[in-house]
């Protein structure tokens, strides 16, 4: 299709696209810990091209899951007023099952302060289909120590890229 990341030649290796089997378990209530204005930092992501994205820590997402107390930073570009938090991660199936370079969740802003994070709808950055895409890295904080076995996957035919995050 138009406008998509997956070049014409790379159809055949990457769809249909793979994921887990739907695991209610990994949707997730959270609590949003959002910074005041004043004590959001600012900060330098690296990215797949090797570029530097600017963005905000705009809070922290603290939920459960598999019984252990986990956290990641929610991020918006810079100056952006974020009505959806940019959530990049790594956890235990990356470089295995999932993109070696991490996944993504994009969460929209809770009016009620009510908010799920549902690893189901974890998705590749562009750049796991196409190098082109400057796709920033999860930030430290966000590798998650437990296997996040929701989501998209890598396919099962391919050899995992060899992206690496700055460690």
């Amino acid at each position: 299709a138009a406008g998509s990341p997956v070049p014409v030649e790379a159809r055949g290796k990457f769809l249909p696209l793979a994921y887990f089997p739907v695991d209610p378990a990994y949707a997730v209530p959270a609590a949003f810990r959002e910074f005041p204005p004043a004590a959001r930092q600012r900060v330098e992501i690296q990215t797949s091209t090797h570029e530097v994205r600017q963005m905000e820590r705009v809070g922290v997402l603290e939920f459960t899951l598999q019984g252990q107390r986990l956290s990641l930073v929610a991020l918006v570009e810079a100056g952006d007023s974020g009505d959806r938090l940019f959530v990049p991660f790594t956890d235990l199936t990356a470089g295995v099952e999932t993109y070696r370079a991490g996944r993504y969740l994009d969460i929209a802003r809770s009016a009620t302060g009510v908010y799920v994070v549902d690893f189901n709808l974890a998705y590749n950055p562009y750049c796991y289909y196409n190098p082109t895409y400057d796709c920033p890295y999860p930030p430290r904080e966000n590798r998650l120590m437990v296997a996040i076995k929701a989501g998209e996957k890598i396919q099962p035919s391919q050899s995992p890229r060899t992206d690496t995050p700055p460690r």
